[in-house]
């Protein structure tokens, strides 16, 4: 019997028999449960978080959406080491996963890094050549289009405006969307189901095809069998919490883990699977927001919440990309306390916002702890702590040049600068730790490669020396992409799901 289940209806006890399970429901298990349901194998999904209706997210406001869907309410770290900042790492803990909360930004993957990966790391089947089909395909499905400018906000308009004086040409971004009506609202859930997130785009098509989706299953470790996985176990959830005494498991004959990068090494390494490289090599794109003020309203919550971006800056490893968040969210990622504060959060209706991100190397390490979430450090490289003063200064220097009064800077305690009070701030010998550094994009913590010595999974997502396990989310990403990963992530679990399917 196929359909959406919960296991926070079935006791303390839950034993299933699949052919195919797949741990984690986003943009990596979602498609190849798809893609496996439609070629006729028997697939069982297991999502850690709730299913949320898609109507109700309209219903919603966006505090209660962060409570509901997104992982630890949106207060997931990664602790800085040396001088390194500590990072926000926002993540979708829901049917759909991150997928339900993102921008819906879709990229492909920039020649670039498609060139890194087959000429230095000898990946030669992952050309751009090679992964186009499986573009394509996800393209064709969660209907990837243009944002148009009638659809950008006031705030993307402005920083468009700066960077046209500034001679970096403005792009339009993609992303997947059908019938968009700009509320600013993609965070925390599409209220009107127009961003194609898995959950309406891959999910309802694999149950339609004979898949089981159940939620509330937080699963723990792998079960292997001479060398072959052929299961998983772990534990039953009420709401966020493990249901004392509770027991799941479920027995398949191929294992397909999309946890992640936050969590499939975990499960991996409690699993004691993939060798010494499990859960290293963790990229995150770190980003930086500036905000600006400007005389007139700007009101940049009208419109699409991402529509432009600027890549003028790639071969220097930074991408800027346009965002904005409701008024309310504005007004509390101003600085100050108290009256202070009161006073900046009042700001919120003239306030622009853009942010960049960096092409970072992989300085983040996935840890075991003795709770059920990881501990997660991540050591910035000296070339991406370089990078932050170029990016910072030159998106102020844009909305200045688009005739802001005065930016606030992502550093902690310090309020708003002018253009004049910029040239005295020391950002190249700032500490770190005083960064507000935030990231969406944790990418590589089980990364793909040539043989056991350099990665954990071969160019197929299997992982080395277990048969019949296999890994399709963002964990199996050789390096940092420096653009959004999501179309990307998408095209590699096609690329596993579909070698799954032709080796049966």
């Amino acid at each position: 019997m196929s359909g959406y289940f919960s296991a926070r209806d079935r006791g303390r006890k839950l034993v299933l028999e699949t052919d195919v399970v797949i741990v984690g429901s986003g943009a990596g298990g979602a498609v190849v449960a798809a893609e496996l349901a439609e070629a006729g194998r028997e697939v069982l999904v297991l999502e850690e978080g709730p299913r949320i209706a898609p109507e109700a997210y309209g219903a919603m406001r966006p505090a209660e959406a962060i409570r509901h869907a997104w992982r630890d309410g949106a207060t997931t770290v990664a602790l800085g080491l040396g001088n390194s900042p500590s990072i926000n790492v926002t993540m979708g803990r829901c049917v759909g996963g991150s997928s339900v909360l993102t921008g819906g930004v879709c990229f492909r993957i920039p020649e670039m890094v498609h060139r890194e990966w087959v000429e230095e790391r000898g990946l030669t089947s992952l050309t751009a050549r090679d992964l186009s089909p499986c573009f394509e395909h996800v393209e064709s499905r969660i209907h990837v289009e243009e944002v148009p400018q009638s659809m950008w906000s006031n705030s993307t308009r402005l920083f468009a405006e700066g960077a046209q004086k500034c001679g970096w040409p403005v792009k339009p971004l993609r992303r997947n969307t059908n019938g968009c009506r700009g509320c600013g609202r993609c965070n925390f859930g599409c209220p009107h189901q127009a961003k194609r997130s898995v959950d309406l785009s891959y999910l309802p098509q694999a149950v339609d095809k004979g898949a089981c989706v159940w939620s509330h299953c937080l699963i723990e470790r792998l079960v292997l069998k001479r060398g072959r996985a052929v299961g998983v176990k772990g534990r039953l959830l009420d709401g966020k919490y493990v249901r004392r005494g509770s027991r799941l498991e479920v027995r398949a004959n191929t294992v397909i883990m999309a946890a992640g990068a936050w969590h499939t090494p975990l499960i991996l390494k409690r699993s004691g699977v993939g060798g010494r490289l499990v859960g290293r090599n963790l990229t995150l794109h770190p980003a930086f927001k500036v905000l600006a003020r400007f005389d007139e309203p700007v009101e940049g919550w009208r419109g699409a919440l991402q529509a432009a971006y600027v890549d003028h800056f790639e071969a220097a490893g930074i991408t800027l990309v346009g965002l904005f968040i409701p008024p309310a969210l504005v007004g509390a990622s101003t600085p100050g306390i108290g009256p202070e504060h009161r006073k900046h959060a009042s700001m919120a209706p003239n306030l622009a916002l853009f942010g960049g991100i960096i092409h970072d190397q992989g300085g983040g390490t996935i840890h075991r702890s003795i709770d059920r979430e990881p501990v997660v450090t991540y050591r910035m490289a000296a070339r991406d702590r370089a990078r932050f003063p170029t990016m910072v200064r030159n998106m102020a220097q844009t909305f200045f040049a688009a005739g802001a009064r005065e930016v606030f800077l992502p550093i902690f305690g310090m309020g708003a600068v002018d253009a004049d009070g910029l040239a005295g701030v020391d950002l190249e010998h700032l500490a770190m730790s005083r960064v507000e550094c935030t990231s969406q994009h944790p990418l590589g913590s089980c990364q793909m490669g040539t043989s056991p010595s350099n990665s954990v999974v071969d160019s197929r997502g299997a992982v080395w020396g277990i048969d019949q396990l296999y890994l399709a989310d963002g964990s199996i990403v050789p390096t940092s992409l420096g653009v959004n990963p999501q179309l990307t992530v998408m095209a590699m679990a096609t690329r596993v799901a579909w070698g799954v399917r032709d080796q049966s």
